[in-house]
This record gives C-alpha cells, structure tokens and sequence, in this order.
C-alpha cells in the first residue's frame, strides 16, 4: 500500500519539498510514503477518538496543499468537515483507507471522498494477497498519470480502466515509469475475494460487538466513540486503559499474551514490530527532537490495539474478554 500512496501523491501533483498534512497517528510506511515524494509530513493532532484533530488540522492548512488522510484502524474522521476544511484552504484530499475497505460515511463508501484513494491487500487486510494494494479515482489525469507511473510502458492501451488514449500517449513520454504494477496472481486472488467483501464486514462487526460490549463493561476501560454517520469494519478494536501507567500498560500485554491474546500498545518508546509512533520517526527531523504534539501522545499512551480476525467465533470473543478481564483485575492488584 505504501507504493499506492507513493502513486496517488506523485498523480495528484505532489513535488519534492511540498507539505503534504497527514495523520500523527498512522503508521509509518505513510510518512514514509510522503518522504519518498521528496516532500515534507506536517504531522497532525490527533483526538482521544483516535481520528484527527480538526482544530489542528485548520490551523495547519496554510502550510500545505495537500492531505493525506489516514482511516487509522478504520476509525473514519468527520468526512464532512473534512471535505469543507480541504474545500476552504484549497487542499487536495488523498485518502489511505488501508484499514476501512467496505466502510461507510452516510451514503458514500470510505475512499469516495478523495481526490484519488488507496487501499491496501497485505497480509491481515479486508481483501488479502499477501503483499499489495490499489488506487482509485474519477480524475481521469490522476488515473492516466497513475497507470503510466507504476509501469505500464507503452502497453497502456490494454489497461481496462484506462482513460482516453489519446491522452494516455501525450503524457507518456512525459511520465517516468517507476515499475509497481501488480502482478497477475495477486490480482486474480483479490478479484476472487470482491462479491465476498460485505458479508465478510458483517461477520466482522458481529465480533467486534461482542468484544466491543464486554470491554465497556469493565471498569476503567474506554473505547473511542464513533460517529453516527459512519459504517465501520470491525476488523480490529482499541481501548484504552487511561488510569494505567507505561509499566501496568506493558504487563497488561504481557500478561495477555500468555493467555493467548496478542495486543499492541501503541505507547512504548521504542518501535516495536508494527508499531510506531511518530517521536520514533526521527528521519523526519534529521535526527533532531521531534515537534511535541501532547493530544496524541496522551491517546496513544494507554491505547491498545488488537485484531480481529474471522477466524474468531462469537464464543472466543466472549473468552477474550473474560481474559481481558482477569488480566486487568491481576494488573490493578
């Protein structure tokens, strides 16, 4: 997905040394993305929702014309102000729905508000080929521009949604080729898993109820709100243990992960696998001291995170949350 984000930026127009506002809360192949454009992240606040903050978000738009809007953890902003503030400061929208294939903000899928859109097929994703991802768009420019980019050479006109082909030649002299098409197996195995998608996202919620109800029960726990509009996947949940400090925080992982449940805390110093947060992105400032963004770090101190994959049934989420449970009351002793 990090190579589709790479596409959609150079597509949408974005130069070395632009400002391109993104997530401080998203994870790291996103400012990586960004970087490899040859431009700068201008990381954005984040609430204690887990979405962006949108006071920081106006206050920062001078600074940039473009936003790279991550769903984290398919936690969908309020796309309407959203769509009003890039409308207002003349911000192109670029959406990283890598974690909300098949959600819904009111009437319009995730992906539908961008000005081009990515998802991705890694391993654990909505639609999975191992390693891979997409972009969508209804700017044909974008699209012809995006086509050329991930290597079509002058094969272009075999392309099934390309855009007019005479525009197609007259940008491909002028468009390097950056070679990261998708292979045909992949893309064979992902065409499969489409007319599956929505009850897929359906037996997803119903698990994610189920933990979502229990882990609300539990004293001291609190679950990000969501917003009426919005139609999510529950392909994963997070919570927050916000009276815990970053050593309860540490044995409650521990802890869980021998009973069998594998949970990311977002909160430690240090990156560990997947996980990162944006201090330990030190490339961004040369190695000097990061910009303090206290919303965020206070979300992500006692924030964790775990998926949840289909392979669950409703009896295993009840199980892990009785664990949760027990786990916790062993921490606060």
């Amino acid at each position: 997905c990090g190579y589709a984000l790479y596409i959609a930026m150079l597509a949408a127009g974005v130069k070395p040394g632009d400002g391109v506002l993104c997530n401080a809360f998203t994870l790291a192949p996103v400012p990586g993305a960004i970087d490899n454009c040859g431009a700068n992240p201008i990381l954005v606040e984040t609430t204690r929702d887990l979405t962006i903050d949108l006071d920081d978000l106006r206050a920062k738009c001078g600074q940039a014309r473009f936003l790279l809007l991550s769903h984290m953890r398919g936690h969908l902003s309020d796309m309407d102000a959203i769509r009003d503030i890039c409308a207002e400061g003349s911000i192109t929208l670029i959406e990283d729905c890598a974690h909300s294939l098949g959600a819904w903000w009111g009437d319009k899928r995730s992906g539908g508000f961008g000005e081009v859109s990515c998802f991705s097929t890694q391993s654990y994703k909505h639609l999975n080929s191992g390693e891979g991802g997409l972009l969508v768009s209804d700017n044909e420019e974008i699209i012809a521009k995006a086509i050329l980019l991930s290597g079509s050479y002058m094969l272009f006109d075999r392309h099934l949604a390309a855009p007019d082909k005479n525009r197609m030649a007259e940008l491909a002299t002028m468009t390097p080729n950056y070679s990261g098409r998708m292979d045909n197996m992949r893309a064979a195995a992902l065409r499969a898993q489409i007319p599956g998608l929505d009850a897929n996202c359906a037996r997803w919620n119903e698990r994610y109820e189920v933990l979502a109800e229990g882990l609300r029960a539990i004293k001291g726990v609190r679950l990000p709100n969501r917003f009426a509009e919005e139609r999510y996947v529950g392909s994963s949940i997070q919570f927050c243990l916000p009276d815990y400090s970053q050593d309860q925080m540490a044995a409650v992982v521990q802890r869980c992960a021998e009973q069998g449940i594998e949970l990311k805390y977002f909160g430690y110093d240090e990156p560990r696998g997947y996980t990162s947060r944006f201090d330990s992105w030190r490339y961004l400032h040369h190695g000097d001291q990061p910009e303090t963004l206290p919303s965020t770090v206070r979300a992500l101190s006692t924030l964790l995170d775990m998926r949840v994959p289909l392979t669950f049934d409703l009896e295993d989420c009840h199980l892990i949350v009785e664990i949760i449970t027990d786990v916790l009351g062993l921490v606060d002793a």
